[in-house]
């Protein structure tokens, strides 16, 4: 197989709401921390270990503004996207690197309490290249 794949699947917590970031030809960029966590017990203590893992998510444009609007911090969402390193040099000269998650798909997983009534509402399912997909108009 001469192919190659870069794929990411995470299901977590957002830990800051989304930090927003807009360019002068129109388009934004959006970034937040997903923690995801792993539980395991120790077989020789028997103790329960848990250990975070913070990953740092990047979406652009329509994506991101969906995001910005309906996520908050501590709610549950599934990102789909691929790894990215960036390169980069700090105040000394130093070369820094960023690893991110470049997110191409989410899913929204924590349901919204309503105003008035704290009844749930559904979130709107989304595509990132155009926005919120609302089928309340359909026939059927």
């Amino acid at each position: 197989m001469s192919g190659t794949l870069n794929k990411v699947m995470l299901i977590g917590h957002v830990g800051e709401d989304i930090k927003m970031h807009y360019f002068e030809g129109g388009g934004c960029l959006g970034r937040f921390p997903l923690a995801t966590d792993e539980t395991y017990t120790n077989k020789q203590t028997k103790q329960k270990i848990s250990n975070t893992e913070w990953h740092s998510i990047v979406l652009r444009n329509k994506a991101a503004e969906i995001c910005e609007k309906y996520l908050a911090k501590g709610d549950k969402v599934y990102i789909e996207g691929r790894i990215k390193t960036r390169k980069w040099q700090d105040d000394s000269g130093n070369d820094r690197y960023s690893t991110e998650i470049q997110a191409t798909d989410f899913t929204f997983l924590t349901a919204k309490k309503g105003p008035e009534n704290n009844e749930q509402q559904n979130t709107p399912k989304t595509d990132p290249e155009h926005g919120p997909t609302d089928n309340d108009d359909l026939p059927f």
